[in-house]
């Protein structure tokens, strides 16, 4: 009967929404509502937005304020109910109103609510959620059969990755399995997702981009989960097969997934990932059809990779080919970049200058003259590129310079830092070959 009134209530609210009149439906609800049916409705409408029917965007907002205004102007007394208790908690932790909670609390004078939540909550809700890390986890389970057990979970878990990332997926596992197909767990899921990528624990990273991608692929915050799983498959492409990768995008649709591995072959190329460059491109080109802006972005992020190879110039051709009017300002920088370390590449060795003769005091009878010399600081030293920070975190990889660099034009325009890295990359093998040489000899 419960469920039963729920639902006419939330087809009066969308029948009044889709007439243009959530304001006179707020003005018409009946203040004898309860706060825990009217929470139900929000959670039903967050959990119908993050399965992905954004329409319902708007509803969610127009909820959170009628539930606001129910809870100030309610009687204290129900909240003699827990099931209002928890619906003040959860209405906190589900974006609403933290002035709300304060205020509920400062008139609790019967002691209906968890001093020890409402204070955790307003640590975690001003940013001092490390301070309360481990109460909360002491709390997710006492309550572990509450109805706010799962969101308490959430907060634990969003509080513990700072000192024990391994610990707050214990936290987001536990509430996402307690709350299935709710913003509950698209949330646990993707920052699942993102603590795995940090802490490089490759299996659960790949079980959770898996499912992120089976249950939650058109929520809103679904590009968050695209930039982690990009990010994911290029930092460990070595521990992964491309079996791997195609098992979570094939849950999308093909211009999604073409979408994703123009992203995998245009980051892999930057990070100079040779092999995973060229497969997402060929995955992306095969995706393609008709779409030929796709189909020229995968060429050209899988000639990037080729630059330093031996096939300079094949990957030299195929930028050249390349429309400048098809690319992205982005991608036209990224493309004249690779021009530009391209072309060093393919630079021929000049020999050493020779200085003009000199003459030298002879006697009268000696017309000869001097054999040329060969100033040191004469040589042609290769160009100088753009330079960046060196990868601190990758010492071994940058070489010694060979020449100065060249005072940077206060006009220039800032260079995209990814563009940075990528010349760089170039300039450091350019700067390696030159070492080799030395050693050679003349």
């Amino acid at each position: 009967m419960a469920i039963r009134r729920f639902s006419l209530a939330l087809l009066a609210c969308a029948a009044a929404a889709l007439s243009g009149g959530l304001a006179a439906y707020a003005q018409s609800m009946d203040d004898t509502i309860e706060p825990y049916r009217m929470l139900r409705s929000l959670q039903f409408v967050q959990d119908t937005v993050v399965r992905g029917d954004h329409s319902a965007a708007e509803m969610q907002r127009f909820m959170l304020g009628a539930i606001d205004k129910r809870l100030r102007t309610a009687d204290p007394a129900i909240f003699a109910d827990p099931r209002n208790v928890d619906a003040a908690l959860i209405y906190a932790m589900s974006g609403g109103n933290p002035a709300t909670l304060e205020f509920l609390v400062a008139r609790d004078v019967d002691g209906n609510f968890d001093n020890r939540i409402a204070d955790a909550l307003r640590k975690y809700l001003s940013g001092k959620g490390t301070l309360i890390a481990k109460t909360l986890g002491e709390m997710v389970t006492e309550y572990k059969d509450a109805d706010i057990a799962p969101y308490l979970a959430l907060v634990a878990g969003n509080v513990t990755i700072a000192k024990d990332p391994a610990g707050s997926l214990k936290f987001y596992d536990w509430a996402r399995l307690t709350a299935p197909g709710t913003i509950v767990e698209e949330a646990a899921l993707r920052r699942s997702l993102a603590v795995a990528v940090d802490a490089k624990i490759v299996d659960k990273a790949s079980g959770y981009a898996n499912r992120y991608a089976r249950r939650f692929l058109y929520s809103p915050y679904a590009s968050q989960f695209a930039d982690l799983f990009v990010r994911f498959v290029v930092e460990h492409y070595d521990a992964l097969k491309p079996e791997d990768i195609e098992a979570t995008l094939g849950y999308m649709d093909v211009d999604r997934r073409r979408e994703v591995y123009l992203r995998i072959a245009r980051q892999a190329a930057i990070a100079g990932r040779r092999d995973l460059a060229v497969m997402a491109a060929t995955q992306a080109q095969a995706l393609s059809g008709d779409g030929a802006g796709a189909d020229t972005l995968a060429k050209l992020y899988g000639s990037l990779v080729s630059i330093p190879t031996e096939k300079v110039d094949d990957a030299m051709a195929a930028l050249m080919a390349i429309p400048e009017e098809s690319l992205s300002p982005k991608d036209r920088a990224l493309r004249q970049a690779a021009e530009a370390v391209a072309k060093e590449v393919l630079r021929k060795p000049q020999g050493p200058a020779t200085s003009p003769p000199v003459e030298q005091p002879t006697p009268a009878a000696d017309t000869g003259v001097a054999a040329a010399t060969v100033d040191p600081e004469l040589q042609d030293p290769l160009a100088p590129l753009p330079q960046a920070k060196a990868e601190a975190a990758k010492p071994a990889d940058t070489a010694p310079a060979t020449v100065q660099p060249v005072a940077a034009d206060p006009k220039a325009p800032a260079i995209d830092p990814e563009l940075r890295t990528f010349v760089d990359a170039g300039r450091s093998k350019l700067d390696a070959i030159d070492d080799l040489l030395k050693k050679e000899g003349p």
